[in-house]
């Protein structure tokens, strides 16, 4: 009973939303992220960078910038998705979500909106829609994939529809990222937290939540994002379904260039 009672006291202290920014040599990017989450009007969140030991001044501006009570690890790590991992490892938050260094919440009340959500039914997954932005933060264009109207496992069979930035899971359904894939691993992840739950417990937001920027590692990194994606799809769906869909993704593709 008093170990019970012990728990639930702390619980009452722990926030309802943990913010994840992972960030290396981000000085020229993440002071707009830092002030996209310093501007919520929704405050039961907590933020935290995990950096990756940056050599310019990431640190010194996050101090700066951040709001109070920001909570900032930062050291050598194997890449993007190990970081992501500390995240989750030290995240306190009942529910998760990453915003990037470079990326931005659409509006001061885009945390407000995902905790109405919660609030409302307690899904176990909450997603909304992106835009992409350049790095003076106009909108460049909206992603090239639309979020489903209702989320199964069967939608990411179609590719990323759901940009990862705009996905907030429970954090006790949230698995650890798979560090195998270097550039992909968030498609992978995004699937695995899918299959924990049910379609009923999903809620689309059914509005732009987030601003992404352009060119992240994924995108200066193409080609091996694709072969890992198409890895990831077979795995998940099978190798039929994966030749099928990147065959029918090539006229997509084309066609983005041509723009």
């Amino acid at each position: 009973m008093y170990l019970w009672l012990i728990y639930l006291i702390s619980g009452m202290n722990n926030p309802l939303i943990s913010v994840i920014t992972i960030s290396y040599n981000a000085a020229e990017t993440i002071t707009p992220t830092l002030h996209s989450v310093a501007n919520q009007t929704f405050h039961d969140f907590e933020h935290i960078i995990i950096d990756g030991l940056s050599k310019d001044d990431t640190i010194a501006i996050a101090r700066r910038e951040g709001i109070p009570g920001l909570r900032i690890l930062s050291e050598k790590d194997n890449g993007i998705y190990d970081a992501m991992n500390k995240g989750l490892r030290i995240a306190t938050g009942q529910y998760v979500i990453f915003l990037n260094s470079g990326d931005t919440f659409a509006t001061d009340d885009t945390l407000a909106h995902y905790a109405e959500a919660i609030e409302t039914d307690r899904p176990d997954i909450i997603y909304a829609d992106t835009v992409i932005v350049a790095p003076d933060r106009h909108i460049l264009r909206p992603r090239h994939l639309s979020v489903p109207a209702t989320l199964t496992r069967e939608s990411f069979s179609h590719g990323m529809l759901i940009c990862h930035q705009a996905f907030m899971v429970r954090r006790e359904i949230a698995p650890m990222y798979d560090t195998q894939y270097r550039f992909s691993a968030d498609y992978d992840w995004c699937i695995r937290c899918i299959e924990a739950t049910a379609p009923e417990k999903c809620r689309n937001l059914g509005n732009v939540e987030i601003h992404y920027l352009d060119e992240g590692a994924t995108e200066q990194n193409k080609m091996t994002s694709l072969l890992e994606r198409f890895d990831i799809m077979r795995h998940h769906y099978g190798l039929p379904t994966a030749v099928a869909r990147h065959i029918s993704f090539l006229p997509r593709a084309i066609l983005r260039k041509l723009r």
